[in-house]
This record gives C-alpha cells, sequence and structure tokens, in this order.
C-alpha cells in the first residue's frame, strides 16, 4: 500500500488525479489536488479538488449536489498522478454532462466501442425520437405488457438453447433477452448504474459473510 506522504507534487504542490467512475469505467475528469485537498478527501470520502484558476478548494458536490464517494485511490509508477475510482451522485462536467470528456476528436473508423450503456442510450433515444418501422419503436408504443411478454419469451427461448447445448444458438438467444431486458429498463426507468450498484452492495455482503465465517 502506497504512502499518502510518498506522493510527488508539482512545484506548485499539486497532483493531477483522473476520476474514474466505479462501475462504467467512464473516465469522468482531469483535476488537481494539493496535500489539503488530498487529507479532505481522504476524511470525508468525497472528492475535493483544487481549482488552480480560483485559487481554492472546492468540494465536488458541494453546490450542484453531484458529490463524487470515493471507492478507492491509486496512485501511478512514479508517484506522480492518482486515478481515482468514485461512485457519482451526479454529472461531473459543469456543463451538465456524466463526463468532461464528450469532445471527440479521433477514433478507429470513427466507431465508438460497444457496450451495455450504449445500447441503453440508443433505446433510450428510440423511446424519445420514434422511428416508423422500427422494432424498438414497436415496443415501446405498446407498452410495458408487451415487454415482458417478450423478456419471457426470450427467457424460455435461452433455457431450450442452453438445456440443447448448442452454444451458438444460446449466445443469440442471450442477446436477445439483454436487449428486451434493455428496452425493460428504459421503460422502467432503471440505469446499468443501478443494477451494478446492486450488485456491488451484494458483494459487500458477501464478503462480510466470507470474513465472518473465517474469524469464526
Amino acid at each position: 500500500m502506497t504512502d499518502f506522504d510518498s506522493l510527488k507534487f508539482d512545484e506548485n504542490g499539486l497532483i493531477p488525479v483522473i476520476v474514474q467512475d466505479l462501475v462504467t469505467k467512464d473516465v469522468l475528469t482531469l483535476a488537481y489536488m494539493n496535500r489539503e485537498s488530498l487529507a479532505i478527501s481522504r476524511e470525508k470520502g468525497l472528492t475535493c479538488f483544487y481549482s488552480r484558476s480560483r485559487q481554492c478548494l472546492w468540494l465536488k458536490g458541494e453546490t450542484s449536489g453531484n458529490y463524487q464517494h470515493i471507492v478507492a485511490v491509486t496512485a501511478d509508477c512514479d508517484k506522480d498522478a492518482l486515478l481515482v475510482l468514485v461512485r457519482p451522485d451526479g454529472p461531473a462536467c459543469h456543463l451538465g454532462t456524466r463526463s468532461c470528456f464528450t469532445n471527440g476528436l479521433w477514433s478507429e473508423n470513427d466507431a465508438e466501442p460497444f457496450s451495455g450503456e450504449l445500447l441503453l442510450e440508443l433505446l433510450r433515444d428510440r423511446q424519445a425520437h420514434p422511428k416508423e418501422g422500427s422494432y424498438t419503436t414497436y415496443l415501446f408504443s405498446k407498452g410495458l405488457d408487451k415487454i415482458l411478454k417478450k423478456v419471457g419469451e426470450e427467457s424460455t427461448e435461452v433455457i431450450i438453447a442452453a438445456k440443447a447445448e448448442d452454444k451458438k444458438e444460446t449466445v443469440y438467444e442471450i442477446a436477445d433477452l439483454l436487449y428486451h431486458l434493455g428496452v425493460l429498463m428504459v421503460q422502467a426507468g432503471i440505469s446499468q448504474e443501478d443494477i451494478f450498484n446492486e450488485l456491488a452492495s451484494r458483494h459487500v455482503i458477501d464478503k462480510k459473510v466470507k470474513q465472518e465465517k473465517m474469524t469464526s
């Protein structure tokens, strides 16, 4: 475990901090800390930075309510930069976006890596902007009962494919199920973060139970 006293601050007494969402792995912002703001962050369990423009400390979320709850802090190999994993209460950027990194400059083949969050974003967009002939639009137009029926049907298809030990078909059916679960999540206003937070809370409980068994 790295000692906080061994960290290397620059000539202005600052150290760069990369803040990353624990669940989505999105890089939320790049900020700076000095020894005092780092101590406050450690004490409160919330990110506290040093503003180079205002020349003062600022606790992220103090005015906006968008606090960043610290899960872990890691120093790089040279101990002159920090990676802070957080559970954010809201957008990281003062512009209201989830991340400060929104201005794309270049990507290979202009392709954004596919992810569960990207799928949900596409589904949310289709819900907000219906398109004639779209299956997703059709599901949203039919409402919750139709969506639930499809989730049930796709769950059955997964079971049948898995029982037949057909890997290719099982992958295909799981993909169908995940898509329809995504539609359900959007319909119900459930985010990917909601799901992962629930899973994380279970992990904490399981870890405590395991520790109790080891000490009993």
